[in-house]
């Protein structure tokens, strides 16, 4: 009996909030946790680009969850996440605070961000990440680059498995031109990538990025990685994302760049409250968290108490 109250409960509270979030969407006053949160959470820049402290992920919203071996969960998320439910995430999160979303391009989930800006007055800013291949003379990424920046994006970054790749072969220089091609555009250009090395690299190599988008959990959940399975930056199967937790804050302290920690919660297996805590008191300025609608006003609660909470750590707020 306890049981079902508390789903009923649960439900009610769902459908109440739900009513709220549409009565504001309609111009009708907004519901209180939602406005205080919007008020409270605060934001950093990048260039010109007044940025969230939380970035809404893209990963939920394109389906690709890295749920390891629970291939169930990708469908599940896909059945969840329809374009309407996506809308209606990128609208909580607006509601509570969260003015960016970041993800990568595939066709259709970029059409739902742009149905959301045109059919429903959107107004959450887009950092993306192109997949198109950084290649001599950078015709196709130039051509998605130029695609973006048409459809209003606000800031774009090198995409992370371009990063690790590109770093790992020594092509800096490609690396270099994928990140000015950007910043010629008008917009803010970012390096993104799971290997440490990536950071590293950009910084040796002088590359002008204008801000780093870095992987970043610790080891301590229950199928965290091994010692010994730490073979890859980023790996599945175990699922880690950040194969060097301390070395990876540690290097940041020297970094004079803005940085946005992703993967913070090891792709759902770090508790939000932790993760944000991790990643903040060590240094990052911004955290991209993957995010379900009913998700969103207490992970923005969590991330605002953990803010309150570091005015005074060890690397400077670089943002």
């Amino acid at each position: 009996m306890a049981s079902e109250m508390n789903r009923r409960s649960f439900v009610k509270g769902s459908l109440l909030s739900s009513a709220g979030l549409a009565l504001a969407l309609d111009g009708a006053a907004p519901d209180a946790p939602a406005a205080s949160a919007a008020a409270g959470l605060s934001k950093g820049r990048i260039g010109k680009l007044e940025v969230s402290r939380v970035l809404l992920g893209g990963n939920l919203l394109t389906h690709f969850t890295h749920s390891r071996d629970l291939r169930y969960v990708y469908n599940l998320a896909a059945h969840y996440n329809t374009d309407e439910k996506i809308m209606e995430t990128l609208a909580v999160a607006e509601a509570h605070g969260i003015n960016t979303v970041s993800m990568h391009n595939p066709p259709h989930p970029m059409s739902v961000l742009r149905r959301y800006r045109k059919e429903r007055g959107g107004k959450i800013q887009w950092i993306i990440c192109p997949t198109a291949p950084v290649e001599p003379g950078l015709a196709k990424y130039r051509q998605q680059v130029e695609e973006l920046l048409r459809d209003g994006c606000e800031a774009i970054y090198l995409w992370g498995v371009h990063g690790d790749s590109l770093v790992a072969q020594g092509k800096m220089d490609l690396v270099a031109q994928a990140v000015e091609l950007p910043k010629t555009l008008g917009v803010p250009s970012g390096v993104g990538g799971h290997a440490l090395e990536v950071v590293q690299a950009c910084e040796r190599h002088g590359v002008n990025a204008d801000f780093y988008i870095k992987t970043f959990h610790h080891h301590s959940y229950p199928t965290g990685p091994k010692p010994e399975e730490l073979t890859a930056a980023y790996n599945e199967f175990p699922g880690y994302w950040c194969k060097d937790p301390q070395a990876t804050a540690a290097f940041m302290k020297t970094v004079k760049k803005p940085w946005i920690a992703f993967k913070t919660m090891a792709a759902g297996a770090i508790p939000p409250k932790t993760a944000f805590r991790h990643a903040f008191s060590s240094g990052a300025d911004f955290v991209l968290a993957g995010m379900f609608d009913f998700e969103i006003a207490e992970d923005v609660k969590l991330a605002m108490e953990t803010l309150a909470l570091n005015k005074d750590r060890e690397r400077p707020w670089m943002a």
